[in-house]
């Protein structure tokens, strides 16, 4: 990778979002308590991560026609949170499509609404329900120099800007589309996992002190820029995908995984 888009990966990875906002809804349809899924992102992270009251995980990737995520990208995805969490019954990741909402650019209340229109799996039993989004547009104020490629949001919610991961994945000698995808799924499902310092306590202080959230450690998947502010990964090297560090992997123990 030459030097220009080794940098230039560096600024457009680098701004991976997370949103902690506070959610009151109590709705329920279908026989579904939504309640259960509209906590704040990292509450859930030892039903995530632990056996102790979810012994499976189900899954929903809704993704808007055009913009189906990759085989490879899933099955990285579903590697990952094998390698971090106790579900004895199983994960299962079931994907569909759906027609593009038409909201582009996506604010905060455009991310609760394409959730409310699109989201059918939710918590139920000894199953814990998930809800993640490839949409057919960007985040609001992205820019030529920052942009962002996925939002965790809520306490089992999760959306990739395709547009943004696609046309990012066309320039020339950018990662392949299926290793951005799969990047930015395990980082976003890291703060559902409570991490940095998001719903689970740091085992050691390694929270960035000026990126809230996320990790100090250099190469990290939890890593934030410290330009931007709200990033994750510090660089991809030769397609391979960025690794959780042993202070994370610590942290995810201490709640309850692998």
């Amino acid at each position: 990778m030459n030097k220009i888009y080794k940098t230039l990966l560096i600024l457009f990875l680098s701004s991976l979002a997370v949103s902690c906002s506070k959610d009151s809804d109590n709705d329920s349809e279908e026989g579904n308590n939504k309640a259960a899924n509209l906590k704040v992102t990292g509450s859930s992270a030892s039903d995530l991560l632990s056996d102790t009251e979810f012994t499976s995980m189900n899954i929903e990737v809704v993704y808007a026609e055009g913009f189906r995520p990759e085989t490879a990208a899933i099955d990285a995805f579903r590697s990952f949170l094998e390698s971090r969490v106790y579900k004895p019954d199983g994960i299962t990741i079931n994907l569909r499509s759906v027609a593009s909402s038409g909201l582009t650019p996506f604010d905060e209340d455009d991310l609760r609404t394409v959730e409310n229109r699109t989201r059918t799996v939710y918590t139920v039993g000894d199953e814990i329900g998930v809800w993640i989004y490839f949409a057919a547009g960007k985040k609001i104020n992205d820019s030529e120099t920052k942009i962002t490629l996925g939002t965790a949001f809520r306490n089992t919610s999760i959306i990739l800007y395709g547009e943004t991961i696609k046309n990012f994945a066309s320039k020339f000698n950018a990662p392949s589309k299926a290793i951005i995808e799969a990047a930015t799924l395990n980082h976003e499902f890291g703060h559902l996992f409570g991490l940095v310092n998001l719903g689970v306590e740091p085992v050691t202080d390694h929270e960035d002190p000026n990126n809230t959230a996320h990790c100090i450690t250099d190469k990290c998947l939890m890593k934030a820029s410290i330009e931007f502010g709200s990033g994750v990964i510090n660089t991809i090297d030769n397609n391979n995908l960025p690794q959780l560090d042993d202070a994370c992997i610590l942290d995810l123990q201490s709640a309850g995984g692998k």
